[in-house]
């Protein structure tokens, strides 16, 4: 039998959904995806496992909605560092040092990692959420490759095609960064993607080499 939908007092007294994704992202940080259950949630903001199932629908639409807060927040933040003044070059280091986990078990990769796992038998309306998410990364590396082309600061490339490169090179090496694949650590990933970039887009100035 379905389970009753919250009373309109239990929906007043309920936490902001922002506030239920931000609890989410922190129990995955702090005690990984695993310990994140309904009911976990439930009792760290004092809502029950059936309040959470009326708001979201489903864990899988839990964790799409705490990846697209998430997202939302290092997309502010991609958007800040990619408007500094600085050199394209510049620029997309910073990029990359953001795109790249901090390490083993990044809660952001960690739930991204989930995310793609459950894509598989995702709805089209969730593959072309996750599709925006990503596209929004993509866009803003080519708009920025495709300035450094202008500017003659890079080599006369494709920008989609680099960007589209340079994204799969980061995806596969984080995926092992995050997984806390033997022999892979971020300093490596950040080496790949400088020599990957040096050698497309032309040698950086000496005075960043």
């Amino acid at each position: 039998m379905a389970e009753a939908s919250p009373s309109g007092s239990a929906r007043r007294n309920a936490p902001p959904r922002e506030d239920v994704l931000a609890a989410a992202m922190e129990m995955i940080a702090e005690r990984g995806l695993e310990k994140l259950t309904m009911a976990a949630l439930g009792r760290e903001v004092g809502m029950s496992s059936g309040h959470l199932l009326y708001y979201f629908g489903s864990k899988d639409e839990l964790l799409l909605r705490t990846l697209e807060w998430s997202e939302g927040r290092l997309g502010a933040r991609r958007r800040r560092l990619l408007a500094q003044d600085a050199s394209a070059r510049e620029r997309l280091d910073a990029y990359v040092d953001l795109y790249v986990p901090k390490g083993h078990r990044d809660p952001h990769w960690t739930l991204w990692l989930e995310v793609w796992n459950r894509s598989l038998n995702a709805d089209a309306g969730g593959r072309d959420r996750q599709a925006a998410i990503e596209g929004a990364w993509h866009r803003d590396l080519v708009a920025l490759l495709a300035e450094g082309v202008s500017h003659g600061e890079f080599r006369a490339v494709d920008p989609d095609r680099v960007a589209t490169r340079l994204r799969a090179l980061l995806d596969g090496l984080s995926i092992h960064l995050a997984i806390g694949l033997r022999g892979t650590d971020r300093a490596q990933v950040l080496g790949h993607a400088r020599e990957f970039t040096d050698q497309t887009l032309g040698p950086r100035p000496v005075a960043d080499a």
